[in-house]
């Protein structure tokens, strides 16, 4: 599975902790990440991690080219409600399109954590039917 790991600055070091806790899962799969997000996990974990710009400079738009392309999987954005974003455009657009395709989106780890509990119990599996 594609899988996008995206934080915004003052949840880079949650969602970090977060990859490092289920590094087991995530292993298994193909990770994206915005820029600076992708470099720190991967300086965290280890883990190989296909980086785009970060996201005010476009990182956002790449991810959601993945997910209107049925490209991408997963979407695990650790967002801050509490301080405005410079591209936030960007980042309402990439949860629409996670709507538009049915992507599951996590926002907060409480909900990442319910998915990626799903995603090794094997219940992502209608994501590799074939829609024809």
């Amino acid at each position: 599975m594609n899988i996008a790991l995206i934080a915004h600055d003052r949840k880079k070091e949650a969602l970090i902790q977060f990859v490092s806790a289920y590094t087991p899962i995530f292993e298994k799969h193909f990770l994206y990440a915005t820029g600076t997000t992708g470099k720190k996990i991967i300086e965290a974990t280890g883990l190989p991690v296909h980086r785009f710009q970060s996201g005010p400079l476009g990182g956002d738009q790449q991810i959601g080219a993945m997910i209107a392309n049925n490209e991408m999987d997963l979407v695990i954005f650790f967002r801050d409600p509490l301080t405005a974003q410079p591209h936030e455009p960007d980042v309402s657009a990439l949860l629409r399109l996670c709507d538009v395709y049915d992507i599951p989106l996590a926002s907060n780890m409480g909900t990442a954590e319910v998915l990626l509990h799903g995603l090794e119990r094997g219940d992502f599996g209608w994501r590799t039917l074939d829609e024809s």
